[in-house]
């Protein structure tokens, strides 16, 4: 009975130790998060000022919204769960005080009685007299012990009242701690949501004076995506011929037939590198935003008009250095009708494409590094703004670069 009450109270132990555990690493988790997205939120307002004397679109301001509105939702979500979270850890610790609080209220209780008994025992009959009055040898000596455990007893329980008494303080002080953590997350919600309400009220009226003339709009946003389409089939043509080519000038045994490029062992061990940094790989620009993501989704302006993305378009500073985000050599350099420059980089069978380049600091055959500048992104002189369009391709499927680019 006492072995299985024992195993039962180190469970409970241990199941409130990893909850705590569990807990603090979720609330760790979730303060990450919400730094990075305080963060993403200053950049796009920095981007936005950069550019505010600029006469910019409703389009291009539309689309700055979005995205703001979509990351400052998604601050308060966080925030919400970390005070959530917060009342479910308090609420925890509370009635571990109060637990704490019991246990040391008896113990000080039956340490008093302990005392009270041990004076009493004391006045009747003194330490001497109860061992010479031990009938034998053998008897003495365990009174002996007796006495001594009993000493050490004593002194134990009054240990294990300061140890008792110090956790209860310590718990108090981190409940305090606690409460007033989950005061400020509160507060800032209230900010964040009158913040929230501002930038949607400037999202209405903006899509109000656009639903007034929408074909108009809904115009701009498809002749926008057909020239992205067009360049799109011009980068998908170059990387298929090259694939055949490449499989035609390889030998037989390397052929890998119209599905990828036939590779050189070198080329295959850039490749695994490439691969084996997925997720790592750092940001094409050192400062950006991601103003449209990967895949298809419906036009922030026209909802009944589809926007295939191959890639991710990312707003940045004036000026900005394209980088490239991995070792590898530069492929192709492509100046297509009516649009800036397009840099091709080679990493074994992924390429990796920068379009809208402003200026261009490579040319093709050039070897380059990862974070290597390659060139400068094109700023529109009319709106100011500074968008840098990046694409990944395995073989000549595309991929989706938040996948590939570290916390993208």
């Amino acid at each position: 009975m006492h072995k299985h009450l024992t195993y039962f109270l180190f469970c409970l132990v241990v199941l409130s130790t990893t909850s705590s555990f569990s807990q603090s690493g979720k609330q760790k988790e979730l303060e990450a998060r919400r730094v990075e997205l305080r963060n993403e939120i200053k950049k796009i307002n920095t981007l936005l000022a950069s550019n505010k004397s600029k006469q910019k679109s409703e389009v291009s301001l539309i689309e700055d919204l979005n995205h703001k509105l979509a990351v400052r939702e998604n601050l308060i979500k966080v925030t919400n769960q970390q005070a959530n979270l917060l009342t479910r850890e308090i609420n925890t610790n509370q009635k571990e005080i109060t637990s704490n609080r019991d246990e040391l209220t008896l113990l000080k209780v039956n340490y008093g009685k302990m005392l009270e008994k041990s004076y009493k025992n004391k006045n009747k009959q003194n330490r001497v007299m109860f061992l010479l009055s031990s009938s034998n040898f053998k008897q003495a000596y365990k009174r002996i012990q007796y006495l001594n455990q009993y000493a050490d007893y004593q002194k134990q329980q009054g240990e294990t009242i300061k140890e008792k008494t110090k956790e209860l303080q310590e718990a108090n002080l981190e409940l305090l701690a606690q409460k007033e953590k989950k005061s400020k997350l509160i507060a800032e919600n209230k900010v964040a949501q009158r913040t929230l309400e501002r930038e949607r009220k400037e999202h209405e009226e903006i899509m109000s004076s656009i639903r007034k003339n929408l074909n108009k709009y809904s115009a701009q946003v498809k002749a926008k995506e057909k020239e992205v389409s067009r360049i799109d089939n011009e980068i998908d043509k170059i990387i298929r011929d090259a694939i055949a080519k490449s499989n035609e000038a390889a030998p037989k045994t390397k052929r890998v037939s119209a599905k990828g490029f036939a590779l050189t062992a070198e080329a295959k061990a850039l490749a695994n590198d490439f691969l084996g940094s997925k997720g790592k790989l750092p940001w094409p620009v050192e400062k950006g935003v991601v103003k449209l993501r990967y895949g298809k989704q419906p036009s922030p302006i026209d909802p009944s008009v589809t926007i295939n993305s191959n890639g991710v378009r990312i707003a940045t500073e004036k000026n900005a250095k394209i980088r490239a985000v991995f070792n590898g050599e530069v492929w192709r350099i492509i100046q297509p009708k009516r649009s800036n420059p397009i840099v091709l980089i080679k990493h074994g069978n992924y390429i990796t494409a920068y379009r809208n380049v402003g200026k261009l600091y490579v040319k093709a055959g050039d070897k380059v590094t990862t974070k290597q500048d390659i060139g400068e992104v094109f700023t529109n002189p009319s709106t100011g703004e500074t968008v840098l369009n990046f694409s990944i391709y395995k073989d000549s499927h595309t991929q989706n670069p938040t996948s590939w680019i570290y916390k993208m």
